[in-house]
């Protein structure tokens, strides 16, 4: 059984930062991929990033790409996820996801809700206009 805990979210205005971290439990995060979700009401969970077990291997959805950066720690069983330049169409809760058994990269799962084992409770992000 894993835990994950997000922490992180609030209001900012746009353009302004925020870091999300997502805190696992189990002696095994090192062997976990992590994904980086939102939702927004009345739509799709959608993807919107994800770092592989040693953290070399990262993704990214395209309206993300170049304002967002996942990163792991390991040693503290936390990933991040830093939040450049926001803007009021990112504002979702955001959810981390852990899969937990082993595969390889794959552009055709990591981005698929459906793959990932656990999930956290989520995290409010809120951006102004």
């Amino acid at each position: 059984q894993v835990q994950l805990a997000e922490s992180g979210g609030g209001l900012v205005q746009a353009g302004g930062s925020l870091r999300l971290s997502c805190a696992a439990s189990g002696r095994t995060f090192s062997n976990y991929a992590m994904g980086w979700f939102r939702q927004t009401p009345g739509k799709e969970r959608e993807f919107v990033a994800v770092i592989m077990r040693s953290g070399s291997i990262t993704s990214y959805a395209d309206s993300v790409k170049g304002r967002f950066t996942i990163s792991r720690d390991n040693a503290k069983n936390t990933v991040y996820l830093q939040m450049n330049s926001l803007n009021p169409e990112d504002t979702a809760v955001y959810y981390c996801a852990a899969e937990v058994s082993i595969r390889a990269y794959g552009s055709s799962w990591v981005s698929n809700q459906n793959e990932y084992d656990y999930w956290g409770q989520g995290t409010q992000v809120t951006v102004s206009s």
